[in-house]
């Protein structure tokens, strides 16, 4: 190793600057480049909602962090070690968030008086301003500057050239973590392989960051984060939340012997599940882009009445107009995957923000008794074994399943090892007994009282679904009082009968204090508790995926602690519902609605006063 190089297990940066710099493109790179190096990694890409707000002012800062390390990285970080500040305005919005020693490499070139104005700096040393001089290291690149003379024997206007300026970022960081640019290189070739002109020019202004920095030696001597030994031998990949759903359900569908179908309205920040399916045409996948909500997800009601794993994605303004088809999917007991990527709300809220305030629509925000089953994933990863199973469970069960994800997770992203389809679970389709002779519209299996699949077209399976009551036993429509007590309870127990598995407790097995999770916290909540119990503090976690039904074991679980704290990111939604489901046991909260995931220091401080 070189003598020079300062080892660490672990290191956190953040690329910002204003939302044309490029910094999800070159936080993504660098996530998928550590990715291929080996490291843990977890990322958050934090982005405003607006298409380019005014250059250089605080609301148009875009940023992406990620967190590199030699043994399990749950989080983003809190903090950031070195934060790459492409103008003022990305000092100013991450400078609370660097660590002390830290260090901050900013562009010289935009720290000019007027970009100082813009960012609403009162003083000509934003540094001090901001009480940084003491804090932090600082190196100053002239960045832009510099990418210009990389490539002023380029034909490229200003503005291509100025672009570019993000490669020369990225390839100082390289150098800076001791990272080989030829994998980034390749990253380059992927996205600009059809315009030759614009390869070359990255891949110059990439090379020539990564020899400024080994040439100059900067400031800041590099880094060598430790390689992973504990990943198993396997296939690994760098993935979003969002990319891996749609991989589940693809995974579901060739595990089913189906055709998987996705109906789909464009929607901050469940898009990409649609973009990433649409572009597997060559494994029979069909993406229809509807004209609304409404549509793509009655799309889907009938592409699975015609016998295909059917999905839909959305967001929480989508979810509430797909309200009614959900109905109809619990009324006709057809199979359909609800991927809900939730944001904040209400209405359109701050649609590039992360929430967890769908929970309660998701459970009950249909007219009527209408059960369904809700799922949580819990990182980027795991978005992947939720989506195979909301399917596996819409299919075996012939149910609508909610798979709750959110922005975080869903544009986050983390190490995945790459699963073989003959290790997933098998998927056993509820077809009737050979020895049925005909089916109805409430013909079912009598134990599990699932609803037979019977696909369009099948000699003797014809039968009527809709919208309207049926009757139990002849599946004809009914009005009968007594028939509908019978149908709502049928349809309660089914969904209430699916076995889930018992939730696990992590962390202190002597624990009086019992810290309870949903979805997308798992990370931050599991770091929070580690922490505590290794200093001295008691502490256990129970993290929950399966929402509807919840496990057998919520309420023995619950009994043994003396102390109990929900923490979710909206104002109490889960902590309301387990009270309601196990005898009023008594449960603190810890609430956080900022559009902003948690930090483990937050959670540590107030956890600490519990236990």
């Amino acid at each position: 190793m070189n003598d020079n190089l300062n080892p660490t297990n672990s290191i956190v940066i953040k690329f910002s600057g204003d939302s044309g710099d490029g910094m999800q493109l070159t936080g993504t790179m660098f996530s998928n480049l550590s990715a291929i190096l080996g490291y843990e990694i977890s990322t958050f890409p934090d982005y405003p909602a607006e298409i380019r707000a005014p250059q250089g002012t605080l609301g148009g800062v875009s940023g992406f962090q990620v967190h590199i390390g030699s043994s399990r990285v749950y989080t983003p970080g809190d903090e950031a070690d070195v934060l790459v500040a492409m103008n003022p305005a990305a000092l100013k919005v991450n400078a609370k968030n660097i660590k002390r020693v830290g260090a901050i490499i900013y562009d010289t070139d935009t720290f000019t008086k007027s970009d100082l104005v813009k960012a609403e700096f009162k003083t000509d040393n934003p540094f001090d301003e901001l009480k940084l001089m003491e804090k932090v290291q600082l190196v100053p690149v002239p960045l832009t500057s510099l990418t210009k003379k990389s490539l002023e024997s380029f034909d490229l206007d200003n503005k291509a050239v100025v672009r570019s300026k993000n490669m020369f970022a990225l390839g100082l960081i390289c150098w800076l973590f001791n990272a080989p640019i030829d994998k980034a290189i390749g990253f380059l070739e992927g996205k600009f392989g059809k315009k030759e002109d614009l390869l070359t020019a990255n891949v110059k202004v990439l090379t020539d960051g990564f020899n400024y920095g080994n040439n100059l030696h900067m400031v800041v001597s590099p880094f060598y984060v430790y390689k992973s030994e504990h990943l198993e031998h396997g296939l690994y990949t760098s993935v979003s939340g969002n990319k891996a759903a749609a991989w589940g359900l693809i995974a579901a569908a060739e595990k089913a012997g189906l055709q998987l179908f996705l109906g789909s309205y464009p929607i901050t920040p469940a898009t990409d599940i649609m973009q990433e399916l649409a572009l597997r045409k060559d494994m029979g996948v069909k993406v229809m882009q509807t004209e609304d909500e409404i549509a793509g997800i009655t799309t889907a009601l009938g592409a699975s009445f015609a016998g295909a794993l059917a999905a839909t994605n959305t967001s929480g303004p989508g979810l509430a107009l797909k309200a009614e088809a959900l109905g109809l999917a619990v009324m006709a007991e057809l199979p359909l995957v609800v991927i809900d990527v939730m944001r904040v709300g209400p209405s359109t809220g701050m649609p590039t923000k992360t929430e967890q305030a769908d929970l309660q629509q998701a459970l009950n925000g249909r007219n009527g008794e209408c059960p369904l089953v809700v799922l949580a994933a819990g990182t980027p990863e795991n978005c992947f074994k939720y989506s195979y199973e909301a399917a596996k469970i819409a299919l075996e069960y012939s149910t609508p399943v909610i798979l709750l994800t959110d922005a975080f997770i869903g544009n986050g992203s983390s190490l995945w090892k790459l699963p073989k389809i003959k290790d997933l679970q098998e998927i056993k389709l509820p077809y009737p007994p050979t020895n049925f002779e005909q089916i109805t519209g409430v013909s079912r299996d009598e134990n599990t009282l699932v609803h037979y699949r019977a696909v369009a077209g099948t000699p003797n399976m014809q039968h009527r679904i809709g919208g309207l009551e049926k009757h139990n036993i002849k599946g004809n429509i009914s009005t009968d009082p007594e028939n509908h007590e019978i149908m709502v309870d049928v349809r309660r127990k089914k969904i209430e009968n699916i076995p889930v598995p018992d939730v696990q407790v992590q962390g202190n097995a002597d624990a009086d204090l019992l810290v309870i999770g949903w979805g997308s916290t798992y990370g931050h909540l599991i770091s929070a508790v580690n922490q505590l119990n290794s200093e001295g503090k008691k502490a256990a976690l129970a993290h929950f995926n399966y929402i509807f039904p919840l496990p057998k074991n919520t309420n023995e679980v619950l009994k043994r602690y003396k102390k109990i704290v929900v923490c979710e990111l909206n104002t109490g939604q889960f902590a309301r519902y387990l009270r309601a489901r196990n005898n009023g046991i008594a449960m603190l909260q810890f609430n956080k609605i900022q559009g902003q995931p948690f930090t483990v220091a937050e959670l540590v401080t107030h956890l600490e006063g519990l236990a």
